[in-house]
């Protein structure tokens, strides 16, 4: 896995959970580097506290972890996720507003103990975009797949490029760090144990934007977004699993 970190010592800290949670005016690291909880919404500790439990009942063969794009297979993309992958017994532990910093966060703090995916899809970042730099975010996603990987040596990571988005609010700075938030990533691909896929042209229109047939609010998927979306990754998370690939 190419390097994107240049301290090997800070990555080790931060994989052993040493370096605890603090704001960046408190440490010489990148916000999006740093474990951080969330003091809003009011449930986000007690909906951590609900996946470190579901981690301890066992039985999750794949493991989907992100922000709100994750989080809305529960709702927006639940038919779909009826079909695809409650039958492979999966689990969401995607959080809506999440960053880098929050994922970290869960992670070293028992969302993955004792776990055993086959494999995990993974997907974070876009909620940095606007205030982090795109090596800054980009190094916190590989801590986060070392992360995954160190707690669960047997899983296999499935890391998704960021979605494409074009709210209104959204700069050309900010859509440019999406752009390269990927391309750094895709070198964490080692063939192996971890797979990075990128499939954000099947949500783009004729003009490389984002419609609202596909994500209403041009950042989120409705249903038929999440149908795109299990289409285009099917094959590979398949492959990777190594079942047969469910069809539409």
């Amino acid at each position: 896995m190419t390097t994107i970190i240049g301290s090997a010592l800070v990555t080790l800290l931060l994989l052993a959970g040493r370096l605890p949670a603090q704001t960046p005016s408190t440490t010489a690291l990148a916000a999006p580097l740093v474990p951080a909880t969330r003091s809003t919404p009011t449930n986000w500790l007690a909906r951590h506290e609900g996946f470190v439990a579901q981690t301890q009942r066992g039985g999750i063969d794949l493991l989907f972890m992100g922000d709100s794009i994750t989080d809305g297979w529960r709702k927006k993309g639940a038919a779909v996720w009826d079909h695809y992958y409650a039958p492979r017994r999966a689990a969401n532990y995607g959080i809506g507003g999440d960053r880098t910093q929050h994922v970290l966060w869960r992670l070293q703090h028992g969302e993955l103990t004792g776990l055993k995916p086959k494999v995990t899809v993974l997907m974070i970042g876009t909620n940095n975009s606007k205030e982090d730099s795109p090596a800054d975010i980009a190094a916190a996603i590989q801590l986060i797949v070392r992360e995954i990987r160190a707690r669960c040596p047997k899983t296999k990571v499935l890391l998704l490029a960021v979605f494409p988005r074009n709210r209104p609010t959204d700069t050309p700075e900010q859509l440019a760090t999406l752009r390269k938030i990927n391309e750094i990533i895709a070198r964490l691909d080692d063939g192996k144990k971890v797979r990075f896929l990128d499939i954000n042209k099947v949500f783009l229109g004729p003009d490389g934007k984002v419609p609202a047939d596909i994500m209403p609010d041009f950042l989120h998927p409705n249903e038929r977004g999440y149908q795109l979306w299990a289409e285009a990754m099917e094959p590979t998370l398949a492959k990777m699993l190594k079942t047969r690939p469910i069809r539409k």
